[in-house]
């Protein structure tokens, strides 16, 4: 199995590392300590030795955030996650506080006190971040203290090693483009920029530009590493020498110079002392980064890293190999669909059991590198917690009359997948069918939307939430993320949400997955990946167009959609849409599954 259903946290190991923890503090003369879910590189997921959060607090979602003192503790998660981290840490040490609706900086202005200093580490901050807590700092009159060391590591007696996976090269037959080509652009908008190198630190870019892929982070093809691209000299990349085999190291070396991770820093000095111009983002870079660089006297050109961009915009190589990911994909999850409609009535299955399965059926594909991320296998309430991940403690059984929940991906080498599907166990309530049928109605306007270039996805998401809204419903995440082309499931800098701002371009790909949680009761999500293209010119129209072409085939459950509530439209578009799912995915299945497929895409 990719994915493990151990569980990861104790509450009761809570207190007494807390406890710790503030002794240390008392040792290091601070008064608060700041604890983000980060690494170096600000990667959303993290290799073990870095989950220094969930080491603190028991809490492992993706995204967190702790303000430790002498007198309280509190653990910021955004609403993805507010009932995963009130299970999983020690309420009674910490208060669970709406990332959003509070966060960190504004709970800091009303805690904060003269003459106070809050400790953090230079290395999992950005700069941007550091930029505002100095302001308020500056304002309470209190001192923000960069630690030469976190004081979370000198606790952490088992801590995990640095990750050593080995790196591999991508094809350039799948990535669609050569390094030197991808370089050449960088250095074109280097030029624009007036810019004489730029420093990457996001390892998603890095295994972008160079076309190589590493397994340093769990379910995502990440080398942990950095680089310098020079505008006018060869670029440096910066990997520990045990990830690179010959044939890498020969890949690397066509178009970059080597050298070990330790390194690093060296040569930032060396551009700062050399007056160099960088480029680089405060939001996205570490602050350890920016201060090298700008105590070393360098110009710092404060952009996004272009290739953030670039890699968003998929070659026709990397949209070919999507769509085939998503055939095979899509094949594999109708053989667990198939399998689920006829064992779930028995009452036997559970949460592990039935994430067991869906994992089975993509390894048969005999093409699966991974899994996109630990499958959210929710069934009842448990589908309700957004980013809900079973453990032997939680597994539930699936049964009669509840609604079952599976979000779940896989890594292939030509594409990554990620799909949700909410199913309905013998019977359904008119409640259960009318809420599905609401978010249907949002996943069916998001994926018909025709938009002028420039539109943003905050323009589009309302979209998704209008049936909802009326009704009185909501749903406290984004509409849509970006999705890597084997790269991470989760990817930017486009995004359908309330604060998407970037326009979306053709080549993009993101997901479209409306949902709605009822505390207790269940959750529904609907989940496809789409492509921006071109759209056919509207008739009457005088403008070009974008829309969105639908890359995930697998059938939506009709036994939770209520037809009166679809317009003509919709149900036109339900039913042209499981025409094509059958089309594309029967001939790769058995005659068994092909026969339930036929009958789970009848028309409505």
């Amino acid at each position: 199995m990719f994915q493990s259903f151990d569980v990861l946290s104790d509450p009761s190991t809570v207190a007494p590392r807390l406890a710790a923890l503030r002794a240390h503090m008392a040792k290091l003369g601070l008064d608060l300590l700041l604890v983000p879910r980060a690494d170096a590189y600000q990667n959303e997921y993290l290799p073990p030795d870095q989950e220094r959060l969930a080491w603190l607090t028991g809490f492992t979602g993706s995204a967190g955030y702790a303000i430790i003192s002498q007198a309280s503790a509190i653990l910021f998660v955004d609403g993805r996650y507010t009932l995963q981290a009130a299970a999983q840490t020690d309420t009674s040490r910490f208060e669970v506080v709406h990332l959003i609706d509070v966060g960190p900086l504004k709970h800091l202005q009303t805690m904060l006190q003269a003459g106070q200093t809050i400790g953090f580490d230079p290395w999992l901050h950005t700069r941007a971040g550091i930029t505002k807590l100095r302001d308020l700092a500056k304002r309470k009159g209190a001192d923000l203290a960069a630690l030469d060391s976190n004081p979370v590591d000198a606790l952490w007696d088992d801590r995990p090693p640095p990750p050593l996976a080995p790196i591999a090269v991508h094809p350039v037959a799948l990535a669609g483009t050569a390094p030197d080509a991808k370089l050449e652009e960088i250095r074109a908008e280097l030029s624009e920029r007036q810019a004489d190198a730029l420093v990457i630190t996001q390892p998603d870019n890095l295994a972008w530009l160079f076309n190589v892929r590493g397994g340093d982070v769990g379910h995502t093809p990440l080398p942990l590493g950095f680089a310098v691209i020079a505008r006018e000299s060869r670029p440096t990349v910066f990997f520990a020498p045990e990830k690179l085999d010959e044939t890498v190291r020969t890949h690397l070396s066509a178009h970059a110079d080597i050298a070990e991770p330790g390194a690093f820093l060296t040569a930032l000095t060396d551009l700062g002392r050399a007056g160099t111009a960088v480029s680089l983002s405060f939001s996205a870079t570490a602050e350890q980064i920016v201060r090298t660089l700008e105590e070393a006297g360098a110009k710092l050109i404060d952009k996004p890293d272009p290739c953030t961009l670039a890699k968003a915009k998929k070659t026709d190589a990397e949209i070919a190999g999507t769509r085939t990911a998503h055939i095979r994909d899509g094949a594999a999850i109708a053989r667990f669909l198939a399998w689920f409609e006829a064992e779930a009535p028995k009452g036997g299955l559970d949460e592990i059991a039935a994430a067991t399965k869906l994992e089975a059926c993509r390894r048969e594909t005999n093409q699966l590198k991974d899994i996109s991320f630990d499958t959210i296998s929710g069934a009842g309430p448990n589908g309700a917690i957004v980013h809900y991940r079973v453990t032997t403690d939680t597994n539930r059984r699936i049964s009669s009359g509840e609604l079952y929940l599976v979000d779940s991906g896989g890594q292939y080498t030509d594409g990554t997948t990620d799909i949700t599907r909410t199913l309905s166990v013998s019977t359904v309530t008119d409640d259960q069918r009318r809420a599905f049928t609401l978010v249907l109605k949002g996943m069916i306007a998001i994926s018909t939307a025709r938009f002028p270039k420039g539109t943003t996805g905050a323009q589009l998401d309302a979209l998704a939430r209008i049936n909802l809204w009326t009704s009185g419903f909501d749903y406290d995440h984004g509409t849509g993320h970006g999705v890597g082309s084997y790269l991470g499931v989760h990817e930017g800098p486009q995004r359908i949400s309330k604060t998407g701002h970037v326009a979306l371009e053709s080549g993009m790909i993101l997901s479209n997955e409306p949902g709605y949680y009822r505390e207790g009761a269940f959750g529904i999500r609907i989940e496809n990946l789409v492509l921006v293209t071109q759209a056919t010119q509207i008739p009457g129209g005088d403008i070009d167009m974008l829309g969105f072409e639908t890359l995930t085939f697998a059938p939506i459950d009709r036994a939770l959609i209520d037809p009166d509530l679809l317009s003509n439209d919709e149900r036109s578009w339900l039913n042209d849409y499981h025409t094509a799912v059958y089309a594309k995915l029967s001939p790769d299945l058995d005659e068994m599954t092909r026969v339930w497929l036929e009958r789970a895409c009848a028309e409505i």
